[in-house]
């Protein structure tokens, strides 16, 4: 008795557990399925009251007229660029530093450490007029490497990784120094494919900041051929403003600007959960 009761509560639990999260995903969902579905309807039909979830008809034609009004591809490009050339210099650049605060002695490292640390404290707005014009003095200004040179030095990917490298026994390097290899040779080999979890984990969360960065290219670009598609779309949604396009449309286009970052997701989503399970496991 006392065990099938027992049995009835796991169940219960089980079954409250799931509605929950059903619920709470459900929630996190509508917006996006909103957006889809006012991506496929008639302008007219976006402001109907009762307002319908489900279009009465789809009209695919709204993603196409998206690039007859904007130059969608080019937007695209530049983001593209931008975003794999920041992220991939970004990720070299801090497993290098990480490297050398986790596993180099050498002096003041710990004090260099606060004080590169101390970056994160500064909102990324306050180092914005300095960095217009360092990018205007070098000429850099207007062109996509305004975007990406900023973006290839993040205090905080440094301190993940650095987390992450101290957890690896330095019997690893012990044992690589004794074959001949060298540091370069020990970091490429070694403490980099074993910290490939939280890289993965670094890569995805930065990758999405520079993809869906506004604010940086909308004080460092004005020239419509070099914006991102944040600041393409925001054109769009002044045309339509403007009786050029309407809301479906800018939503069509908004519907593919997400892409990207959820192929990105999925591509990489075993390894989120398995550097997810190695923070349970060592805490």
């Amino acid at each position: 008795m006392k065990n099938s009761t027992a049995r009835a509560k796991k169940i219960i639990k089980r079954v409250v557990l799931i509605i929950v999260i059903f619920a709470i995903s459900l929630i996190w969902l509508m917006p996006m399925l909103w957006i889809i579905s006012t991506s496929l309807r008639l302008p007219t039909q976006s402001f109907t009251l009762p307002p319908h979830f489900l279009p009465t008809e789809f009209y695919w034609s709204n993603y196409a007229k998206v690039f007859d009004i904007l130059p969608f591809l080019s937007f695209l490009k530049n983001s593209v660029i931008v975003t794999v050339i920041g992220t991939g210099v970004q990720i070299f650049i801090s497993s290098l530093a990480a490297y050398a605060f986790a596993r180099i002695d050498f002096p003041g490292k710990k004090v260099w450490f606060i004080v590169f640390l101390s970056g994160l404290m500064i909102p990324a707005q306050v180092t914005v007029i300095p960095k217009f014009l360092m990018l205007k003095g070098v000429g850099l200004l207007n062109t996509i490497w305004a975007l990406i040179l900023p973006a290839i030095i993040d205090p905080l990917a440094i301190f993940l990784l650095r987390q992450n490298m101290l957890t690896i026994p330095k019997s690893y390097d012990e044992s690589a120094y004794m074959d001949g290899a060298g540091r370069f040779r020990i970091y490429r080999s070694i403490i980099f494919p074993m910290c490939m979890p939280s890289i993965v984990v670094v890569l995805v969360t930065r990758a999405l900041v520079l993809w869906n960065d506004f604010f940086q290219p909308l004080i460092f670009i004005s020239e419509y051929k070099n914006m991102t598609l944040p600041l393409g779309l925001t054109v769009l949604k002044g045309q339509a403003e403007f009786g050029s396009g309407s809301i479906s449309i800018v939503l069509a286009g908004v519907v593919m600007s997400f892409i990207p970052p959820l192929l990105l997701y999925i591509f990489c989503q075993k390894k989120l959960m398995s550097a997810t399970v190695l923070a349970g496991l060592k805490s």
